[in-house]
């Protein structure tokens, strides 16, 4: 085929690629979204149980993990969570919120998918879809070869995302070009993904399907919601939230009573000497859990143990240590933590700072969100804020 020229070529049909070609195909741009799946948004498609946790109306920048914590502030606030549900609104999908800001579609996130496409053709948006990238060259602009095919644009955005869930497609295609024009990458790693244990945790396994509400903490980070035992090891949103920031070698707490009282356990003595901790803990958890919990502490009747063996119970109770081995990996990974690094991006373009006309977008850039809309709320924002460059 003959070469085409366009004003920009964006890798990546994902929710950032998607956006951005909208958002400046509409802003009068030649645009060409290229991907190697043979199907636009895939990974939207599976997001939220099929219903697509579309964003989060507590986005903050301090919902993001970035070696440089402020780069997102600046994309985030031009294209927030208020104006993707406008969009959402105007093409009448109706949605709702569940729990901790996280809105999703009533039906189904093919709502997503075909409203970006509706948006990417009334910008006039050009797709290539089902051929690998072949070849890129910088000289007077991008030359990039896609199967058969060759086409040049002056600019070329990256937004291909991580290597997170790889049985979709990804790969860590965005950090090899990126490497390739000398932009830096920071370590990327699996995140919101299921911890494994091994050693004496590996008992808990014997928990696997049991689930219930804690505190779980990572260092500094802590996050109150519902983890869940798994044949492997841990999962569910509060170990998911906290893989983010968990590194290898390091142990995570749980608490799995975060609204008890100080000092519950020697108060319970004192009012019910004869009862027992797994009675009282099957008030509160599971009851497969409660009896796991109190077999490990060795407390049985409350009255026959000492305020001080209470005491070191209770603590223990409030930041029980497991030492994860590893994790379940890109597999299972939502995200990827660590990316293009942003010192080598334009927070207000996403553009990079000695490589005319290349820009990097959404999860092929080192900003991770939470769980709960975040990912997609900066895929929203840093892909609206290149097209306004292009």
């Amino acid at each position: 085929m003959p070469d085409t020229a366009y004003d920009a070529i964006i890798l990546g049909a994902g929710a950032a690629g998607l956006m951005c070609a909208a958002v400046a195909g509409q802003r009068g741009r030649r645009v060409l979204l290229v991907d190697h799946a043979d199907a636009v948004g895939k990974k939207i498609l599976i997001s939220g149980g099929g219903r697509c946790n579309f964003t989060n109306i507590h986005t903050a920048p301090d919902r993001y993990i970035s070696v440089n914590p402020h780069f997102a502030k600046s994309a985030l606030s031009r294209y927030t969570a208020a104006d993707f549900l406008a969009l959402v609104d105007r093409h009448d999908i109706a949605w709702h919120e569940k729990t901790l800001g996280q809105l999703f579609c009533d039906g189904s996130a093919k709502q997503i998918v075909a409203m970006l496409l509706d948006e990417c053709a009334k910008g006039h948006v050009d797709l290539a879809l089902g051929d690998p990238v072949t070849d890129i060259a910088l000289a007077d602009g991008y030359r990039v070869t896609i199967g058969a095919r060759t086409v040049t644009a002056p600019s070329l955005v990256l937004a291909t995302g991580g290597p997170s869930i790889p049985k979709m497609g990804a790969t860590g295609f965005a950090y090899d070009i990126a490497r390739r024009f000398g932009l830096r990458v920071v370590e990327p790693r699996p995140a919101l993904v299921p911890l494994t244990l091994g050693g004496d945790d590996a008992l808990f396994r014997d928990l696997s399907g049991v689930a219930a509400p804690v505190a779980a903490r990572a260092g500094k980070a802590r996050f109150r919601e519902a983890a869940l035992f798994t044949h492997r090891g841990l999962s569910g949103p509060a170990i998911l939230q906290v893989s983010s920031y968990w590194r290898h070698g390091d142990p995570i707490g749980i608490d799995f009573l975060p609204d008890a009282a100080a000092d519950w356990l020697t108060a319970a003595k004192h009012t019910q000497p004869r009862t027992t901790l797994r009675r009282i803990l099957s008030a509160e958890l599971p009851d497969r859990l409660a009896d796991a919990l109190a077999a490990k502490l060795g407390i049985d009747e409350l009255g026959a143990t000492t305020d001080k063996a209470l005491a070191e119970t209770q603590r223990r109770l409030a930041d029980w240590h497991f030492l994860p081995n590893g994790t379940e990996g890109y597999a299972k990974a939502e995200v990827t933590v660590g990316g293009i690094s942003t010192a080598d991006l334009s927070s207000q373009t996403m553009a990079a700072r000695r490589v005319p006309g290349l820009y990097a977008i959404g999860e092929a850039i080192d900003v991770t969100g939470w769980l709960g809309g975040y990912n997609f709320q900066w895929a929203w924002a840093s892909g609206w804020a290149a097209a306004q460059d292009l």
